[in-house]
């Protein structure tokens, strides 16, 4: 009889060691199928259980810190591959649209960064090491980018400079990706105002991807670029150090590039007043040579005199499709219009597929 209970026990026993193997081995499967918490993909638009930027639970580190030298060092990590521009959501011609985040076009809820911030009170800082990656960053002044292969992402700036980012004459690779880019209002160099969110001036390619940008009176500034998925709202007035009104424009290239300039999938408002400096939502002006090859693709646009300068009598290559017009400030989407300075004639320009929020087809008139 006594046999018989041991053995029993010894069956329950096993029984239950069995049991808790199989519960241990059911979990760590289960597990396996959950994705990892791992780095933010730049690609997306929101971190995979990320902490929201306005929430209080604190951050980790960012990627760099400042060094002795008053610039930050490069990151441990590699720069992130490249942010390939989305083709866009927007629907096409034809339906009507009630808002650019009612229709798939870029807002708050899809720029700016994705992570919970650190702040930096740097000033105005130059960035002079070659494969910086600023990750993190809430930075209160302005970068001067003297360096390649230059990565801000998933940070907010905050300047009282000319700018908020400069890529100066000579440098290349810059990426601003996820960030949100601003100014306050009357502390800016130009009798108080600021002019350039994001300024190339370093002769090659840049890219500017799903970031929050207001405030500058010419937002992005740039012969050539990959502009894609940003949100450009909220540009202020100001008078100029000449007394004038500055001219606005959400996007601006002054003519003379010798790349490409691709203005893709983006939100383009400029809410200012004609009477206070309102130029366009993209300005292609022939300023400092004649305006070529760019591509201006499935974006919406709303407000400025004209919502779109399309490059003057000179302009080549431009290609201007699939955007949505907006009545959002004015009811011809800019105080004078939607569209002036359209080379129908010129080599390589293609009108196709742009409309009113409404749903009608946009057609430029003829240039005298």
């Amino acid at each position: 009889m006594a046999r018989d209970r041991r053995r029993l026990v010894a069956w329950l026993l096993a029984g239950l060691v069995l049991a808790v193997v199989l519960a241990l081995y059911d979990a760590d499967r289960t597990g396996v199928s959950e994705p990892p918490a791992g780095p933010c993909p730049d690609s997306a638009l929101r971190c995979h259980g990320a902490t929201p930027p306005h929430e209080s639970t604190p951050s980790g580190p960012p990627s760099a810190d400042p060094s002795a030298s008053g610039g930050p060092s490069p990151s441990a990590s590699t720069a992130p591959p490249s942010a390939t521009p989305s083709p866009g959501t927007s629907p096409r011609p034809g339906g009507p649209c009630s808002s650019p985040g009612a229709c798939g076009f870029p807002d708050a809820r899809t720029t700016g960064p994705r992570i919970a911030l650190e702040r930096h009170d740097t000033g105005n800082m130059s960035v002079k090491t070659d494969g910086t990656v600023i990750k993190g960053w809430d930075i209160r002044g302005s970068l001067d980018v003297y360096a390649n292969d230059v990565t801000i992402i998933d940070s907010r700036i905050t300047s009282a400079n000319w700018w908020g980012i400069n890529l100066r004459p000579g440098y290349s690779g810059l990426r601003v990706l996820h960030t949100t880019i601003t100014a306050v209002p009357g502390k800016g160099p130009d009798n108080g105002g600021v002019d350039y969110a994001v300024s190339n001036m370093g002769g090659s390619s840049i890219e500017v991807g799903w970031c929050d940008i207001s405030v500058f009176g010419n937002a992005l500034s740039m012969g050539q670029g990959e502009l894609h998925d940003n949100y450009v709202h909220d540009i202020v007035p100001f008078r100029n150090q000449g007394g004038e009104w500055q001219h606005t424009d959400a996007v601006i290239s002054g003519g003379g590039n010798k790349g490409r300039l691709t203005i893709r999938h983006n939100t383009l408002l400029n809410p200012v007043p004609v009477e206070q400096g309102a130029s366009a939502a993209i300005g292609l002006f022939a300023d400092t040579g004649s305006v070529s090859s760019v591509v201006v693709d499935g974006n919406w646009l709303a407000g400025g005199a004209y919502a779109l300068y399309g490059g003057g009598p000179g302009a080549t290559g431009i290609q201007v499709t699939d955007n949505v017009f907006s009545a959002q400030y004015h009811p011809n989407g800019g105080a004078y219009g939607l569209v002036a300075a359209w080379n129908a004639g010129g080599a390589g320009n293609v009108w196709h597929g742009n409309r009113t929020a409404d749903g009608r087809p946009v057609v430029p008139e003829p240039t005298s």
